[in-house]
């Protein structure tokens, strides 16, 4: 693994300080990806973000629980300059992803249930 850890800028890589829509989630998590993939460690910082929604971490976050483990991300991926208000976002988006990549067909079932849908 190479020591050397790459940062990225949430707030240069949106253009902004509202971390809010799916599709800037989208490509942060596609430059994530990429980094992680190459087992290249990453350092995320949210420093000049003001507002920040699930929507977005979903994308950018969650997802990448699809690909990698617990296990791994907690070595790669780092996370820096969260506001203390923010800090539930990232823990429930974070469960949530693990949970439903350990079983997906589970929460589809549960949506059917839930929404009547066969």
């Amino acid at each position: 693994m190479n020591k050397h850890i790459i940062k990225l800028v949430v707030f240069d890589l949106i253009g902004g300080d509202s971390a809010i829509s799916p599709s800037d989630g989208d490509l942060l998590y596609k430059q994530i990806d990429k980094l992680l993939s190459e087992k290249q460690a990453v350092e995320l910082d949210f420093a000049n973000i003001t507002l920040i929604t699930t929507a977005f971490l979903n994308a950018a976050i969650g997802q990448l629980y699809s690909k990698f483990t617990g296990d791994d991300l907690n070595t790669l991926l780092s996370l820096k300059n969260i506001a203390p208000e923010d800090i539930s976002l990232f823990k429930k988006v974070i469960e949530r992803a693990k949970e439903f990549f350990a079983n997906p067909s589970s929460f589809d079932q549960s949506a059917k249930d839930t929404f009547g849908h066969e």
